[in-house]
């Protein structure tokens, strides 16, 4: 049955329907796999297999009544940020380890309604704040191409379960490059919606004016397919924005001839490992032989302030967001006193981690009176510049394309005592978050027979331009046929 762990989402469809197999045996399958490279990977915090084996037995009495779409009977992996009713969605925190919600994310609906079979809650970085998976309270989650590396973050067992096959797709949260790059460091498939694309209702807040929700895949078309899914209108969301949901499928014909593409310069930072430059160079090499214009003398000035923006927004917002977890609504609550003041501060001491603590600090000195004009303020308005700059690019141009990162997936422990040095791994995502709109990481080569992602990004409810670009350079490279063998 491990061949059925090799299909992918388009494939197994297609087999499902025309009963060559079934949801069953397509979740055994799939189980059977979580088993067996589960305890290398470590990609997942909570196991549902009872649960998925209940949801297969139901898609396929909906496929017997030709009552199926293209996700009804298909494995999938959750981010354990998002809301699944009557299972534990810890954000991988100690303040959520016994959290159970009472109801269902908005994807988690269109989920279930279209019939996907849920295996797990997938690691990630406490509060979705990290970008190497070892921010997790509980372990960190290793990398299927080399188990002494880290998967990228924070959506990191996102990606790793996918990658090592422990489910055909998977969900997770990009805040600041957190579905793009664990994306890139596995070889797979990343999308980063436009904000306002996908309801964050039931998305537990890390920074609300940048978080969305997005797939992993292990090509386009699934990516599409799963998209095409999740994507959508929300009232109870008060970003989500009324625009048109095309079957994102349509736009995967491999034909990119005559579209404009700019490469701007200042991602190619200083430091970016020569591998990982000559791979994405290699990559807009095959853009441009299949008949796109690309122009490699773009200038978006005022990109090198991104990571000063972000780590001064996401933190201010952060330590907002964080200041519910008091000990006295939900989660964690230290009881140990009669005194309100030392239970508020002890449940906080102890159900947060140390990257949890060190952003909400960081977010609560922006915000304070003496600081606010200096920090935040400033850093609200070099937001405006950002996002004016890529208006005026895709004014010019129909995408950006750029590396998802300087470099390729590092070492466990190599950057945990440095936090700039780890904040600098996502200096070529963070604009894109900044500006909201949205991006796409693609496998894009090696570098040291590790995987290199490349980065395309399309204007504001354009993720048809990022399908159809994605789609033309997979097809003419085969990276994602390239899966990691787990030895150790």
């Amino acid at each position: 049955m491990n061949h059925l762990t090799k299909l992918t989402v388009y494939e197994a469809h297609k087999m499902l329907m025309s009963r060559e197999v079934t949801s069953l045996e397509l979740t055994r399958a799939h189980l059977e796999r979580i088993e067996e490279v589960e305890p290398k990977v470590c990609a997942l915090i909570t196991r549902t297999g009872e649960l998925a084996l209940k949801q297969a037995a139901e898609a396929d009495r909906r496929i017997e009544k030709g009552e199926a779409g293209p996700l009804t009977g298909i494995p999938g992996i959750i981010k354990d940020v998002i809301c699944t009713r009557g299972v534990p969605t810890t954000c991988g925190s100690r303040m959520l380890e016994n959290f159970i919600p009472p109801y269902n994310a908005a994807v988690m609906e269109k989920l279930n309604s279209a019939g996907m079979v849920m295996l797990g809650k997938a690691n990630m970085d406490e509060f979705a704040m990290g970008s190497s998976n070892e921010n997790s309270a509980f372990f960190p989650t290793r990398n299927p191409w080399d188990l002494e590396r880290v998967p990228g973050g924070s959506s990191g067992g996102s990606a790793a379960s996918v990658a090592a096959r422990e489910g055909m797709f998977s969900l997770g949260s990009d805040t600041g490059g957190s579905i793009r790059l664990p994306a890139s460091f596995c070889n797979l498939v990343g999308l980063k919606p436009t904000y306002g694309r996908v309801s964050r209702y039931g998305l537990v807040a890390f920074a609300s004016s940048l978080d969305q929700i997005g797939p992993f895949a292990r090509n386009v078309t699934d990516a599409a397919l799963v998209f095409s899914v999740i994507a959508g209108f929300d009232e109870r969301d008060s970003t989500s924005v009324k625009a048109e949901v095309p079957d994102f499928t349509r736009s995967l014909n491999g034909d990119i001839r005559g579209m404009k593409i700019g490469v701007p310069a200042e991602y190619f930072v200083e430091g970016m490992q020569p591998g990982v430059k000559q791979a994405v160079e290699d990559s807009i090499k095959k853009l441009e032989d299949l008949g796109a214009v690309v122009d490699r003398n773009v200038s978006l000035p005022s990109t090198p302030y991104s990571l000063a923006v972000y780590y001064i927004l996401a933190p201010s917002e952060a330590s907002a967001n964080l200041a519910r977890y008091d000990g006295v609504k939900y989660g964690y609550s230290y009881t140990d006193s009669q005194n309100m003041w030392e239970v508020m501060e002890k449940t906080r001491q102890i159900g947060f981690g140390a990257e949890v603590k060190r952003r909400i600090m960081l977010g609560t000195y922006a915000l304070s009176a003496g600081y606010y004009d200096a920090y935040y303020l400033k850093a609200q308005k070099v937001r405006t510049l950002i996002c004016r700059e890529f208006t005026q690019a895709f004014s010019k141009y129909d995408a950006l394309v750029a590396p998802t990162s300087p470099g390729v997936a590092f070492k466990i422990g190599e950057k945990t005592e440095d936090p700039l040095q780890m904040y600098l791994t996502d200096v070529c995502t963070l604009p894109i978050n900044i500006a909201g709109i949205p991006a796409i990481s693609i496998p894009g080569g090696f570098s040291g027979g590790m995987p290199v992602g490349l980065q395309i990004m399309a204007k504001p409810f354009d993720e048809e331009t990022l399908f159809r670009l994605a789609y033309a350079h997979e097809q003419v490279t085969g990276w994602h046929n390239k899966t990691a063998e787990i030895s150790r």
